[in-house]
């Protein structure tokens, strides 16, 4: 059993981390496992970039500026820019050697110029047997890559309103339509990150059970030997932070992406300080990612950035070093982090949405805060810093039953040979 692994980096983003961990841990379970990246930023045996040029390079960039200028005109506003893919450029990689050779093809994330629409529906022509990890919902949407509120995509898409121009016949409900025809004979197995993501799946009208469609879940892996916990004040010393404050973490790809909460968390902190101003000389936070500078010049509290963190192994010390981990999300499916940190055994403050409170148990191996209750999420890292001993031993425990790679890996093979028989018997 050959199993082509289709993502579009093998490193930038969280579906990349989740993807190449899952192809790891494919790898050491013994099957045969590949993946095909449109171009490729570290070296890995298992791992083929489809751009290896110069001359290619550039010429996906092209492709990258095409796609994002086509939608430009269709477009509600700059912020929500990259909410919503259109699919019109991209790569057809069909009649690629290792597409050839696979028997099952495993789709991750394919957007931002790698696979466009008509290069999914090539791929889905060749016959061969699809499963697809959802990373965010645009595999069952006429586009966005959250929904927010809107439950179009249970229908037909049409009036979308992340479009400047809602419509009943808009780009949303054209591309559900094109998607809804390619799906029509194509065995594909969906398999959600969260219950919450394939619940949503579920629900989509491009899902149809009457067809070779199916919906499974299961959780990204994560390397629970690397982020695993270690002595504090020895982490504290390596990276320079300070050994008699209480630390909090934060951080994201990009820490002022909207949907990743920072201006919730600020809030937050803020009332923290107005409230109980003696915590100043007791707190300090820890910021990773990009723009993080933006950050720090707004926190009521000092701060200790890290900027982009590159590698697992300095990624784990983060959390290491920390008392708690601080999610502010109000859109999310099973964030790497949150994974990571528990598997630190440094507890999480998360809000109570998508798929993050199938990993934070409230008040056992973290704190969950009511959506958008942004007082709470102070009060969620007061109640982990009082009973931190408890929370990080449930923690660690919750993380190696559940994200551990072998575990992962297992119910991925069973859902391998499921669809190999379904097509195939």
């Amino acid at each position: 059993m050959k199993v082509l692994h289709i993502n579009k980096s093998d490193q930038t983003g969280g579906a990349a981390l989740a993807a190449v961990r899952l192809l790891d841990a494919l790898r050491a379970s013994g099957t045969d496992a590949k993946m095909l990246v449109l171009q490729a930023e570290g070296e890995h045996p298992g791992i083929t970039p489809l751009i290896k040029s110069r001359a290619g390079q550039v010429f996906q960039q092209l492709k990258f500026a095409a796609e994002v200028f086509s939608f430009i005109r269709y477009e509600k506003n700059r912020e929500k820019r990259f909410a919503f893919s259109s699919g019109r450029f991209g790569y057809d990689v069909s009649r690629h050697p290792l597409i050839k050779e696979a028997d099952i093809l495993h789709l991750h994330w394919i957007n931002q110029g790698f696979l466009s629409l008509h290069g999914l529906k090539k791929l889905i022509q060749t016959g061969k047997p699809v499963v697809w990890t959802l990373h965010d919902t645009w595999p069952f949407t006429g586009g966005c890559h959250y929904p927010g509120s809107c439950g179009g995509f249970t229908s037909a898409c049409g009036n979308c309103p992340l479009l400047k121009t809602p419509a009943e016949n808009d780009l949303s409900a054209h591309q559900h339509a094109r998607k809804e025809k390619m799906y029509a004979n194509a065995a594909i197995t969906f398999v959600g990150c969260s219950n919450w993501m394939k619940e949503m799946a579920d629900k989509s009208s491009l899902v149809r059970k009457d067809l070779k469609h199916s919906v499974r879940q299961v959780f990204n892996p994560v390397d629970v030997n690397i982020f695993s916990p270690a002595n504090k004040e020895e982490v504290r010393k390596q990276l320079g932070l300070p050994l008699n404050k209480k630390l909090v973490l934060f951080g994201a790809a990009n820490v002022f992406d909207p949907r990743k909460g920072a201006n919730l968390l600020l809030r937050s902190l803020k009332n923290l300080n107005a409230t109980r101003p003696h915590l100043r000389k007791e707190i300090e936070l820890v910021a990773f990612g990009k723009n993080v500078e933006a950050f720090q010049w707004q926190s009521p509290f000092l701060i200790h950035t890290f900027d982009v963190v590159t590698g697992q192994a300095n990624m784990a010390r983060l959390y290491q070093a920390a008392d708690v981990f601080v999610l502010p999300s109000m859109q999310d499916n099973l964030p790497n982090t949150v994974v990571e940190s528990l598997a630190c055994g440094t507890p999480v403050v998360a809000f109570n949405i998508g798929g993050v409170p199938e990993m934070v148990k409230h008040q056992q191996n973290g704190f969950l805060a009511a959506p958008d209750k942004w007082k709470n999420l102070g009060e969620g890292i007061l109640y982990i810093l009082d009973n931190h001993d408890e929370l990080t031993s449930n923690a660690r425990e919750f993380a190696v039953n559940n994200f551990s790679p072998e575990i992962v890996a297992s119910r991925y093979t069973e859902i391998y040979h499921s669809v190999l028989n379904l097509v195939y018997s």
